[in-house]
């Protein structure tokens, strides 16, 4: 309960809500989680989505990075399987099987959530469709919706059925600076390929920053690593040890920053610094701005 970036398993969070719904008798449980939450829950990618110019273009931030929110999910904007040529579907698969009902619900409600949200009201949503019968009424749907609800007409995942139009709506208050800030950090998140031993030493510095141990030869005896052989290791991956500790340093700085109002002097301390004016100088260096600067701004953009 301690490490919130800890996933959880996929198969294990659809059964938990399907079995909940049963308990609970509460059939349009997945739409009333979705009805709940609010845009926060997705982090760093919902500064992405918000600071996108247009709808299309946080669309198409959510379908990239949504693998950095939730490994159990994937999201993809496709042509509509109706064939209508002024149609777009946006197209969410939970993980395996597109069975687990609360899970769709929840997913797609939420989805539907996040473009209301930034349409700032209802937007021409042609219709939902759902690849299983629900376990609510379909009138509990429609009204969710606002739009026709329709069970097991097409497969392939459930989908929102948008008009193209949709897509062209520019966001309003829109900060481009605190937009690329957040893209370069889900950027960073999302990269794969050869860069295990990269990825090991991350996951180490994000564990030990602020503790005391967020040095070489301590990483390195957590990995069962001579410190060389280490540094070897990630020079072949075109990185550093110190560039990592940096780069995290950075990231959790501007979580506690945009997501938090601890004070800046605590901040410093749980990212290793132990004196405010290192930190500071490290932020003019990170965003050309002092931390106390970066929150307002993140702040009165949020306000727009």
């Amino acid at each position: 309960m301690g490490q919130d970036d800890i996933l959880i398993d996929a198969p294990a969070t659809t059964a938990m809500l399907d079995d909940a719904a049963a308990q609970l008798r509460c059939p349009d449980l997945g739409l009333k989680l979705a009805a709940a939450q609010s845009l926060s829950v997705l982090g760093p990618l919902a500064v992405a989505v918000t600071n996108s110019p247009t709808i299309g273009d946080a669309i198409e931030c959510l379908t990239r990075y949504i693998s950095v929110h939730s490994r159990m999910v994937t999201l993809s904007t496709e042509p509509d399987p109706l064939g209508k040529p002024d149609t777009v579907a946006l197209v969410y698969r939970p993980a395996g099987r597109c069975g687990p009902v609360q899970a769709g619900d929840l997913g797609i409600g939420s989805a539907h959530r996040v473009i209301s949200y930034l349409n700032r009201g209802p937007y021409k949503l042609r219709s939902v469709e759902l690849p299983y019968q629900p376990a609510a009424p379909v009138a509990v749907h429609r009204e969710f919706f606002g739009a026709p609800v329709h069970s097991r007409r097409v497969q392939g995942g459930v989908m929102l059925r948008l008009a193209t139009g949709v897509l062209a709506t520019p966001l309003r208050g829109v900060d481009e600076t605190i937009g690329q800030l957040a893209l370069a950090y889900l950027a960073r998140r999302s990269a794969t390929g050869g860069q295990d031993h990269v990825s090991r030493v991350r996951t180490a510095v994000q564990e030990s920053l602020g503790t005391g141990a967020a040095d070489l030869n301590a990483v390195a005896r957590l990995l069962l690593l001579h410190p060389r052989t280490l540094q070897r290791q990630l020079a072949a991956a075109g990185s550093s040890f110190e560039q990592i500790v940096d780069d995290e340093r950075r990231d959790k700085s501007l979580r506690l920053l945009v997501g938090t109002a601890l004070p800046v002097g605590q901040i410093a301390s749980m990212i290793g610094m132990n004196e405010h004016a290192s930190f500071t100088r490290a932020a003019r260096r990170w965003w050309q701005t002092t931390p106390s600067q970066m929150r307002r701004r993140y702040a009165e953009a949020s306000a727009k």
